[in-house]
């Protein structure tokens, strides 16, 4: 069992910038370890197997991706906060932690440990800031849950979308509508 250091820490954050540039299926210790100037020894020394390390690697993505999202100033109502959080999803750090997720996400459907129990484990955190951003947005708390339903599930079909776009017009105005949905559901409940 591997315990909390400084240099797992280091080591973590430096595989987690490794994998946001390189991807997370074909992850190999080798030439990670290569790219992060120590061997495939000292990352096992560190981490409990590579399922361990690429546990690490989903969970410092994803605290990153929630801090960002914890960082917005509340919005001044729901259509701008839903606007405000597709500007941080889009933005070039939280897109490839996104690509990370999802990645693990589709391995995690397979049943595949450890993306599975991470993926649900991220969700909640995910989830939770996504919730405090509407609330201080001005979203009715006992409404916040519908709203962060939808726009979790439409942003997440935009970013699969994203790549494949030609242009962007109609994308930007599904991220229009969402807003406008979004206002509906919370102000109707």
């Amino acid at each position: 069992m591997t315990r909390a250091t400084p240099r797992r820490d280091e080591l973590a954050e430096a595989a987690t910038d490794y994998a946001l540039a390189n991807g997370l299926i074909d992850l190999s210790l080798r030439p990670l370890a290569a790219a992060l100037g120590t061997s495939d020894r000292m990352l096992l020394y560190h981490f409990d197997g590579k399922d361990d390390l690429v546990a690490t690697v989903l969970r410092v993505s994803n605290d990153r991706s929630v801090a960002q999202v914890l960082a917005l100033e509340p919005a001044r109502g729901v259509r701008e906060a839903v606007l405000a959080l597709w500007a941080v999803i889009v933005s070039p750090e939280l897109n490839r932690c996104q690509g990370i997720y999802v990645e693990a996400a589709a391995l995690g459907l397979l049943g595949r440990e450890p993306y599975a129990g991470v993926v649900r484990e991220a969700n909640g955190r995910w989830v939770a800031a996504l919730t405090d951003f509407l609330v201080a947005s001005g979203v009715d708390p006992d409404r916040a849950g519908r709203a962060v339903a939808l726009v979790d599930a439409a942003f997440m079909g935009f970013q699969l979308d994203l790549p494949l776009e030609q242009g962007l017009r109609s994308l930007d105005q599904a991220v229009l509508d969402l807003a406008e949905a979004v206002a509906v559901v919370t102000e109707r409940g």
